[in-house]
């Protein structure tokens, strides 16, 4: 996934607020998009500014990222860290995928019916 810009009065009330990174992680893999949203340093989550800030953040992200989350059931994500201190973004994919373990062959049995 390819960062997206920022939209620059959403930076500006993450700088004012003190906020120097954001991270959007991104999940899907059953038809069904979840983004978690963290802001550091930690902010107390209980302040109401705090927690509009982080909702708008989160507002801002579905709106430009439009997260899906199709697939056929095996989960993947994406994560974008925004550096607001060092005006850099990093981005990072994951997935899991199915995995066999052991397999084991054996006669069949029919057992006769009475």
């Amino acid at each position: 996934m390819n960062a997206e810009p920022i939209k620059k009065s959403l930076y500006d009330k993450l700088k004012a607020q003190g906020v120097n990174r954001v991270k959007l992680c991104f999940s899907g893999g059953s038809d069904e998009g979840f983004l978690d949203v963290f802001i550091y340093p930690e902010l107390d989550y209980h302040d109401e500014a705090v927690r509009n800030l982080v909702e708008e953040v989160e507002t801002w992200a579905w709106d430009t990222y439009s997260y899906s989350g199709a697939g056929e059931g095996n989960d993947y994500g994406d994560n974008i860290t925004y550096d607001l201190e060092n005006n850099k973004v990093e981005t990072e994919e994951w997935f899991m995928q199915r995995t066999y373990g052991d397999s084991d062959e054996d006669t069949l049995v029919v057992e006769d019916e009475e």
